[in-house]
């Protein structure tokens, strides 16, 4: 068996996380009897490159169990937790990550992940398809499809497709219904204030938290915020967006209105230098910058260095930038996903629907590839409406259902 790790003998603690989180993923467990029956995976080899925490670790396991040959590898530097590697290895997978790789460990890791030839991939943020599209294309022959797991990375499959080089089908899991109105809007939303709490130590009712993006994650971010008694402003580029959170009770402005008046800052936008230089130089003395999109170009990191005087250690996972007046801009987890650079990720019932689908959808590509264009596909709303019920189920709760006449009526054009 073939693995890159820190340390085996972190096995038990990784294997008490996952056994911890499997306990909490009915739907997941559920999947993970079926398969071990089935074996819908039998004789095929899937990659998955998520951020690498425990209900990843049970993912990948669930998999394994259909008789998946899996590679896992992390899909950001400081979101992979070295215990759960172990677990993961001392179970039989091959993992390929440790925390805190440099950007060459972390491009070796991901090449070892895919250098068996993988039939599926399950991605995050979009490196596994980029590595095979530049510098391994002719694996690309061999995949059936992947699975894309996060707002970043379907946003570059689109410019992908729109360049026509797309070399095979790849659903967007992101905008599954059972994934983004839960995993984005409640798990981003609970998860980003649980990392920036836990990394400062510092009460949240009464200030001011700024909240750029208004996308499903930052309508979660901002909903958490006031719940935790924050004072919410939203910054947005989108009128219909701006619009809405105005409606929701929050105040909209510009990102240079809002940065002489936040305490907490939260980009969440998929797009690059949300705060800058003309930011930083009106922000408060004392201000927490954290960024929940998938890469750390949100934050320009590079103009707050050229512009600052010193940096220095505040706390872990909290750097301290002091700018020529003296005012201190600190930023958390160095300007990457704060929730798992900065805590432990999504509630494990959030990731249960996420990777629920994730783990179907993988199973459609195995049955259906080739019917399936080179294209970014949506995810079958049958696996939607499946996840959605077992997780009713799950909770023991029944809804109605149409009556025949009921049914008749919905699909006549007459009343």
């Amino acid at each position: 068996m073939d693995y890159l790790i820190r340390d085996i003998n972190l096995a038990d603690e990784g294997a008490r996380k996952i056994a911890w989180v499997r306990s909490r993923m009915p739907i997941l467990r559920g999947l993970e009897e079926e398969f071990q029956k089935e074996k819908p995976f039998k004789g095929l080899k899937i990659t998955v490159s998520v951020h690498l925490e425990a209900k990843t670790a049970y993912l990948a396991k669930v998999l394994h169990a259909g008789g998946a040959h899996v590679r896992v590898t992390g899909s950001n530097p400081l979101s992979t937790q070295d215990a759960i590697t172990a677990g993961l290895v001392r179970d039989g997978l091959e993992v390929f990550a440790w925390h805190k790789a440099t950007p060459e460990e972390y491009e070796m890791h991901i090449k070892k992940a895919l250098e068996f030839g993988p039939n599926i991939i399950i991605d995050d943020g979009g490196d596994l398809v980029n590595m095979l599209h530049t510098d391994m294309p002719g694996l690309c022959a061999d995949i059936m499809g992947g699975c894309e797991e996060t707002t970043t990375g379907v946003i570059r499959l689109k410019a992908l497709e729109a360049d026509e080089k797309l070399m095979f089908p790849m659903f967007a899991v992101n905008d599954a219904d059972c994934k983004h109105l839960f995993d984005n809007r409640y798990g981003t939303g609970q998860s980003v204030w649980d990392g920036i709490m836990r990394t400062t130590n510092l009460n949240v009712a009464g200030k001011t938290a700024v909240v750029a993006g208004y996308g499903w994650c930052g309508k979660g971010v901002a909903a958490r915020a006031k719940g935790l008694g924050a004072k919410v402003i939203v910054t947005e580029i989108n009128p219909v967006k701006a619009a809405e959170a105005v409606m929701d009770g929050f105040e909209v402005m510009t990102m240079e209105q809002a940065a002489p008046k936040g305490d907490f800052f939260v980009t969440v936008t998929g797009c690059r230098d949300v705060i800058e230089s003309r930011h930083f130089m009106k922000m408060k003395s004392g201000a927490i910058l954290s960024n929940a999109g998938h890469f750390n170009v949100e934050i320009a990191m590079d103009q707050l260095e050229k512009h600052s005087v010193m940096k220095f250690d505040q706390r872990e996972n909290i750097v301290g930038y002091e700018m020529p007046c003296g005012r201190i801009i600190n930023v958390l987890g160095e300007g990457r996903l704060v929730n798992l650079a900065c805590g432990d990720g999504h509630p494990a019932e959030i990731m249960d629907m996420s990777f629920s689908v994730q783990a179907l959808t993988a199973k459609y590509i195995a049955e259906e590839s080739e019917y399936l264009d080179k294209a970014v596909l949506p995810v079958p709303e049958i696996i939607d409406n499946y996840v959605a019920g077992r997780f009713l189920e799950s909770e023991g709760i029944e809804i109605d259902q149409l009556s025949t006449e009921q049914e008749k009526y919905l699909k006549s054009w007459q009343v």
